[in-house]
């Protein structure tokens, strides 16, 4: 009797080894995680290494930007890597305990990815785990266009502008989410100063500039990482890029339609008084009140009054005039005038441009660069929205949101 109850407790117990093996083999193959072939064997009560990974496996629609982390408990990684389809692999790096792997790059859009990691642990047995996910599919893609342009000096008025366009059909594009945009764009400058955004034209563009002039000869940065996030709905950024410029001389000057002068002032002295003839004091005539900001500048630039709404015979024009810097998008220009030089210095007769004498034009469109700041004061029609794509100084600061 004491025989049989021996074998029948045996017989039990090995019975109960058994499930219990098959349970974890059975939890080994549906959980992604093996140990790896060729490694040190499990040390008796040394657990092995757990690795787990995200986006996790199987998961669809994954957004380019989201990281992927693979972090091994009870061990470090001794392997990772994350490829694409063709072969194509995602960088990324270790922190200093070899215990967390984050990818350094955004993922491709509509793209399947296969992450095989290994981690061994303290007696040196090696785990390997392996699972796929794949990336959203936009419903379209989104591009921007910036200004300034890289590697160009312009002047110290000048706002950073991003445009946003359709990728498609290349229209503008209403940005929805923007907040999320704002924060993948960085501006930073070399000095530091205070710098402000505001959304313009309906969402179309994000522009940046700083609460006075920039500092002159400020070296700024613009880094774009839009890809992967999502400007509307379904619209998603195209890519990422950084784009560097440098600030000029500061060359501000003021043109007083009172005294009739448009004093010149590079690194806040004062270099040239030019006699200007500036808007008839009539409706339609005004030389525009405020912050202007030099567009571009032409050696001959046809004038026709037609195209900001004053018809010719309503008292409109079309020339050609030489030595043109133009000031706004509302037909503004100081350029050469030779027919009004016995006006000039006394009396307002132009139809809103700053009209200067050939030789003094000419000095002025070889000073002026784009960017710098011609201030209109005197005048009783201020410029506005209405004026063109450069009116960010009439935009008060407490409009603009500061940024870090």
């Amino acid at each position: 009797m004491t025989q049989a109850r021996r074998h029948g407790r045996t017989s039990a117990h090995r019975l109960a080894a058994m499930l219990a093996l098959g349970s974890l083999a059975l939890a080994a193959c549906t959980g992604g995680t093996r140990a790896a072939s060729g490694g040190h064997p499990a040390a008796p009560g040394v657990p092995p290494a757990r690795i787990a990974i995200q986006p996790a496996a199987s998961a669809a629609d994954i957004e380019p930007g989201a990281p992927v982390v693979v972090t091994a408990t009870g061990g470090k990684l001794t392997r990772v890597n994350v490829s694409d389809a063709s072969g194509r692999r995602l960088p990324g790096g270790l922190n200093s305990a070899a215990t967390t792997w984050t990818s350094s790059d955004t993922l491709a859009y509509q793209a399947r990815y296969t992450v095989t990691a290994q981690a061994t642990n303290g007696a040196g047995a090696a785990t390997e785990s392996t699972s796929t996910f794949t990336t959203l599919t936009p419903r379209a893609l989104a591009y921007d266009a910036m200004a300034p342009l890289a590697g160009t000096t312009v002047g110290v008025g000048m706002p950073i502008r991003v445009y946003f366009h359709d990728d498609a059909d290349d229209s503008p594009l209403r940005v929805t989410n923007r907040d999320e945009v704002a924060r993948h764009i960085t501006v930073r400058t070399s000095p530091e100063q205070p710098i402000g955004l505001d959304w313009f034209a309906n969402g179309t563009e994000l522009h940046f500039r700083p609460q006075t002039y920039w500092k002159a000869g400020t070296q700024i940065t613009v880094s774009l990482n839009l890809l992967g996030v999502q400007l509307a709905d379904g619209v998603y950024g195209k890519r990422s890029r950084d784009v560097s410029f440098t600030i000029g001389p500061k060359q501000v000057s003021v043109a007083d339609t009172k005294t009739h002068q448009m004093r010149v002032y590079v690194d806040d002295k004062l270099v040239q008084t030019l006699p200007a003839s500036m808007g008839k004091e009539e409706p339609g005539r005004y030389t525009h009140n405020g912050v202007h900001v030099v567009i571009e500048k032409k050696a001959v630039q046809h004038m026709d009054s037609t195209t900001y709404g004053l018809a010719l015979d309503a008292g409109g024009y079309t020339a050609d005039v030489q030595w043109a810097v133009r000031i706004s998008n509302n037909g503004e220009f100081t350029h050469s005038a030779p027919w009004s030089v016995a006006q000039q210095g006394s009396s307002n007769v132009s139809h809103g441009c700053v009209n200067l004498s050939p030789e003094r034009a000419k000095w002025y469109y070889d000073l002026a660069r784009p960017g710098d700041v011609v201030e209109v004061t005197g005048s009783p029609v201020p410029l506005t929205a209405k004026d063109g794509d450069i009116y960010d100084w009439t935009v008060p600061w407490s409009q603009w949101t500061p940024i870090s």
